[in-house]
């Protein structure tokens, strides 16, 4: 069946609202990628917009990642839609045209595995683990993850349907303490955000963005992070618009060039 035709009928079938959400989505795409044949005219490499839908916590490296993919083939372009995983998989699910989805935790790729729409088995690239965030200088003295617990502060974190919020409650849970977040955020940037703008005393992000934050933030490790550590899965998708340049792009992530520029950015090796 048709990509364009699939897509149509699925917009039909979850009506108005759904569909607006996933044409939102699917605006991070490039106009013409459904033309796009994923290798040059001369078959010699990558063409073409590659559509990558990825965890906001691997915007950095994989941005990186994407314009040194694009230097070594001038035919190609990375298009990326960064945000929570469990909202991209929700989009893929529903037949937002993508080639590639990087997620932040087995759970929302099992989502899009569940439905037969990765072309074979996703495989791990890297892994990630928790840090608390503050404010430079940490003002408040927070030393570990009971710290958290104490009333007067104003902790932040990331939604539990989302990969860095079921890691947070894992970690304490571990611990056994008792958080109430003032709010719970869709992603980690959004939740990393809170404290850079001192809306939040602390949140439970990823390791990796407290680095990618410099010194507008300061990162506190903590023991029960050791228990939530998030496998990252990767997967070239079924109904690939390009699968020839999603592949080339799956293959620069998991070579020796893609496991560096990931380490750089704080992410452990799978």
């Amino acid at each position: 069946m048709p990509r364009s035709a699939a897509w149509t009928r699925r917009l039909r079938r979850i009506g108005a609202p759904a569909a607006g959400a996933l044409l939102a989505l699917s605006a991070c795409s490039a106009p013409g990628s459904e033309a796009d044949p994923g290798a040059g005219a001369d078959g010699a490499g990558p063409a073409g917009t590659v559509t990558v839908f990825a965890a906001a916590s691997l915007k950095e490296s994989f941005t990186e990642l994407g314009e040194r993919f694009e230097k070594s083939h001038p035919g190609a372009r990375v298009a990326f839609n960064f945000g929570g995983s469990d909202t991209l998989a929700a989009g893929i699910a529903n037949g937002a045209p993508a080639d590639v989805f990087a997620a932040a935790g087995p759970t929302p790729m099992k989502l899009v595995t569940d439905q037969g729409l990765t072309d074979g088995a996703p495989s791990t690239f890297a892994r990630n683990r928790l840090e608390i965030a503050t404010a430079p200088g940490n003002p408040h003295r927070i030393d570990s993850l009971q710290d958290l617990a104490d009333p007067g502060l104003k902790v932040v974190l990331c939604d539990t349907t989302v990969p860095c919020g079921a890691a947070a409650r894992t970690a304490l849970t571990a611990g056994g303490v008792d958080v109430s977040p003032a709010s719970y955020e869709r992603d980690v940037k959004s939740a990393l955000t809170k404290v850079r703008l001192k809306e939040a005393d602390a949140a439970v992000v990823y390791r990796t963005d407290v680095r990618a934050a410099g010194d507008t933030v300061e990162g506190v490790e903590f023991p029960e992070a050791g228990r939530a550590v998030n496998d990252y899965p990767l997967a070239v998708l079924d109904n690939a618009p390009n699968p020839g340049a999603a592949e080339a792009f799956v293959r620069l992530v998991t070579s020796a060039e893609g496991r560096k520029v990931l380490g750089e950015a704080g992410f452990l090796a799978p």
